[in-house]
């Protein structure tokens, strides 16, 4: 992965938030920052592609793969959040085919 330089002013709180994680982790500036930036991320995108399907924008396993995460993992979102489920007998078969097809053959 082509890795790009990113510069930004912070805060003097947030910059004591993050000695302190650096502390408790072990962690320099640039790691503790790339593995909190990874998360917020991942996070953002679990919200936004599942208000896209809470909006009937989306199926669920279509806002999985957007958000880059497995359907089960998109699903147990879901539910921890409380969206409603926006299926429709098509939709469930549709998601039923592309969660089987992911799981391994042996």
């Amino acid at each position: 992965m082509k890795e790009q330089m990113v510069g930004s002013r912070l805060p003097e709180n947030l910059i004591k938030d993050l000695e302190l994680i650096e502390g408790n982790e072990q962690t320099d500036r640039s790691t503790t920052i790339r593995k909190l930036l990874l998360k917020a991320t991942r996070d953002w995108k679990l919200q936004h592609f599942a208000n896209a399907y809470a909006e009937g924008k989306l199926s669920a396993s279509k806002a999985a793969a957007e958000a880059g995460v497995s359907m089960w993992e998109m699903l147990a979102y879901l539910k921890q959040n409380k969206v409603p489920a926006q299926y429709d007998a098509e939709e469930w078969e549709q998601d039923l085919k592309t969660a089987v097809a992911r799981v391994p053959r042996r």
